[in-house]
């Protein structure tokens, strides 16, 4: 019985040099990770977001706890300070979020997976930037994919979840911290700059072109055009994403935003998913920068797949 009551424990990090990616790669983590990827990415193909779907009670709680995180973030306004980036108030809204989020994660979980709160605590916190830093990037964007993918693993969620997890839930957390990080003047965390793909997000690129596979009037050659991302905000979430780029950035599109300029030369959106997908586990989950800062526990393990 002991042993059953210490099925989990604290996420702790474990990738501590170069060295230890490629055990990373081989790990049972890895693999349920990119499994979520994919099944994420199968489910939504040729899809809007706005299509109707079965939404379940626990998604809607989902969708309920990013509302909550936002009246806070209503609730507590910028400082007035000299520094242009990193808004300490914004680590006022973090510590609400440490202070309450396993009784919110414990919500949704039933009584036989009420223990696991204490490692999907670790990855809903670490899913909405850095305390200290007052930075957000793809490795804060793998921390609540993580968070999800978990409740997968615990059949909180099953597969007829998928569709609303990312047309509901995941676009709800994405609007939302756009709002975030234009409150708080985020950093983006390990920005490669004009050579990365975005500062802060790269899922919806994955799955926003998963939606678009098979259409047969918006093509990548559109990415750059301000009037077909404006258009197609809700319906995509790639074009969500070029829409927030458009507004926060000035200057023509080729230099702010190289990579996404070089996939809009590819002809067909099945190479740019393809692509993406192999970009993702080479530039986000196979650098160390990035997951040098995951947390692994019993239900996302470093042990081999």
């Amino acid at each position: 019985m002991a042993e059953e009551e210490a099925v989990f424990k604290k996420p702790t990090k474990e990738i501590k040099s170069v060295a230890d990616l490629a055990a990373w790669k081989k790990s049972q983590a890895y693999s349920d990770y990119m499994g979520f990827v994919r099944l994420m990415n199968t489910t939504v193909k040729g899809k809007k977001t706005t299509d109707p779907c079965t939404v379940s009670e626990t998604c809607q709680i989902l969708v309920k706890m990013i509302d909550t995180l936002e009246g806070w973030a209503d609730e507590i306004p910028p400082l007035k300070q000299p520094q242009r980036f990193g808004n300490m108030a914004f680590r006022t809204w973090h510590s609400k979020l440490q202070e309450n989020a396993e009784t919110m994660i414990k919500e949704i979980l039933p009584d036989s997976s009420k223990e696991a709160s204490l490692e999907l605590t670790a990855y809903f916190t670490e899913g909405f930037g850095n305390h200290t830093r007052i930075d957000y990037g793809t490795g804060h964007e793998m921390n609540y994919a993580t968070f999800l993918c978990c409740l997968f693993k615990l059949r909180v969620l099953t597969e007829e979840d998928a569709e609303a997890v990312v047309h509901r839930v995941v676009d709800r957390y994405l609007r939302f911290m756009r709002k975030l990080q234009l409150l708080y003047s985020m950093e983006p965390a390990g920005s490669q700059g004009v050579w990365g793909l975005d500062d802060f997000q790269f899922l919806p690129y994955i799955w926003g072109s998963s939606q678009l596979l098979g259409n047969s009037t918006i093509f990548p050659k559109d990415i750059p055009e301000q009037e077909v991302a404006n258009f197609n905000k809700s319906d995509y979430m790639l074009f969500g994403c070029i829409d927030f780029i458009n507004q926060v950035k000035d200057g023509p599109f080729a230099e702010h935003s190289n990579q996404l300029w070089n996939i809009s030369g590819v002809p067909h959106w099945t190479k740019v998913n393809s692509g993406l997908i192999k970009m993702y586990m080479e530039e986000v989950l196979g650098k160390f920068p990035v997951v040098q800062h995951f947390h692994f526990g019993n239900l996302m393990t470093m042990k081999p797949a």
